[in-house]
């Protein structure tokens, strides 16, 4: 009597966060695992955030659906779950994941965090409740509809004080995030200003405040100042050496004491770790995972990290990988080597990453760039930076529609919908989820 041996288990790595850094892992690994393994990779959105162009959706140069993937479409046999991981038991190697059929359990034998970081709503007093943070999508589409009705209540507000405080909007940093978001601002509001007559008649204000000496302190001088200048000219205020003390409803309090009247103010500044990674108490540094130079976490031989997430070793340089999706991508594509290595019972490889460039945008047709040492600015660095993004959209479907929508923006004016999203029970009820200035 013959019998059929069983099959043996599929052993698994498992992938926590959906954004550029556990998405291309996942793509470097897919269809190069060895027999008898598997991937999981789990997220608690269903998209991946192009977050780079997150000032295109708040000055309305992009619809909110064109800077973000579907990870299905993107990761076609990737077994991908759509949930929040709420607990990871290293010692027995199983995850707790809650989705939308409630919780499930997940084994693991290597655990990826992929998890990027949260905003920090706690840097400034008063940050909490009156700033407007930007790292997600819906804070780039509540920004836009805060925009939008401040515009529309100057055009019904009579008491000059509180017009003062609505025409005016301050954004709190002066990296790459605030500055393209002071860009994308100062052109939405000259724009959509010219349907608002009593607004254009009054004017407004765009202020960039920065504590630092100069805007875009990671590159060049010159291009920082470069950058200062191509604001200036769209009309911001830019204000270096100067720190924000305190926000308010309508004002933002300096550390000299001035007040300068806002009712919108953009925080571009502040990072915390995802409440995951201060769960497990792991090896902190700067906030962020300390890791070996293979991606490995210390002290872990089953966990590995990389990504916003990951202090990870640059063998390069010996400096600490920036935040950045060039980085995240290099250290993904890096990690799959590693992993399949792991597997094989081979040694592992260093990181090691030259940086191509950085780019940012300061308006329409404008922007700074370092590539492979060679400095731009002007119209080359932003169709440069337009080039990049539109290149690292997945399929050729979603790169067309981003370059239609762009080509429509350079000859048509920019969209002024605030869309509310109203649903037929609320109609009467007089609510909805975003009708109001919160």
């Amino acid at each position: 009597m013959s019998t059929t041996a069983p099959n043996p288990p599929v052993r698994t790595i498992a992938i926590i966060g959906g954004g550029f850094a556990g998405t291309t892992l996942a793509k470097s690994l897919h269809g190069r695992m060895p027999a008898g393994w598997q991937l999981l990779l789990i997220s608690e959105e269903s998209y991946t955030t192009f977050n780079p162009m997150l000032p295109e959706v708040v000055g309305a140069g992009v619809f909110p659906e064109h800077v973000v993937a579907p990870i299905r479409e993107m990761l076609p046999g990737v077994r991908f779950v759509m949930g929040a991981v709420s607990r990871i038991d290293k010692a027995a190697q199983r995850l707790t994941c809650d989705t939308l059929h409630g919780p499930l359990e997940f084994a693991y034998d290597h655990l990826v965090l992929a998890l990027g970081q949260r905003a920090r709503l706690d840097l400034l007093p008063g940050m909490a409740e009156h700033a407007l943070p930007l790292k997600l999508v819906g804070d780039a589409m509540h920004i836009r509809n805060r925009v939008l009705q401040a515009l529309a209540r100057v055009e019904l507000c009579d008491d000059a004080t509180q017009r003062l405080a609505l025409a005016h909007f301050v954004v709190v940093g002066g990296g790459f995030s605030g500055v393209e978001v002071a860009g994308a601002l100062a052109d939405f509001v000259k724009s959509a200003s010219r349907h608002y007559p009593r607004t254009r008649a009054a004017g407004f204000g765009i202020t960039l405040l920065h504590d630092g000496d100069r805007l875009l302190p990671e590159l060049p001088p010159a291009l920082g100042d470069a950058a200062e200048r191509s604001l200036s000219r769209r009309g911001v205020h830019v204000r270096c050496g100067t720190r924000a003390a305190r926000i308010h409803a309508d004002a933002v309090e300096l550390s000299d004491g001035q007040r300068l009247p806002s009712a919108t103010v953009v925080c571009t500044v502040g990072t915390r770790p995802n409440p995951l990674v201060e769960a497990l108490a792991l090896s902190l540094q700067r906030g962020r995972i300390a890791t070996e130079a293979d991606g490995r976490v210390r002290d872990e031989p089953a966990l590995w990290a990389l990504g916003d997430c990951a202090a990870q070793p640059n063998a390069r340089d010996g400096l600490i990988c920036p935040p950045t999706a060039q980085f995240a991508v290099a250290q993904a594509k890096a990690l799959a080597n590693n992993l399949l290595l792991t597997l094989r019972g081979q040694p592992t490889k260093p990181f090691a990453y030259a940086a191509r460039g950085m780019m940012a945008t300061t308006g329409h047709l404008k922007g700074v760039a370092l590539l492979f040492g060679l400095r731009l600015s002007g119209l080359p660095a932003w169709l440069l930076w337009r080039g990049y993004y539109l290149l690292r959209m997945p399929t050729l479907g979603r790169k067309t529609r981003i370059w239609v929508e762009w080509t429509w923006g350079l000859f048509f004016p920019l969209d002024i919908t605030h869309l509310r999203f109203t649903r037929t029970t609320e109609v009467d009820r007089g609510t909805s989820n975003s009708s109001v200035p919160k």
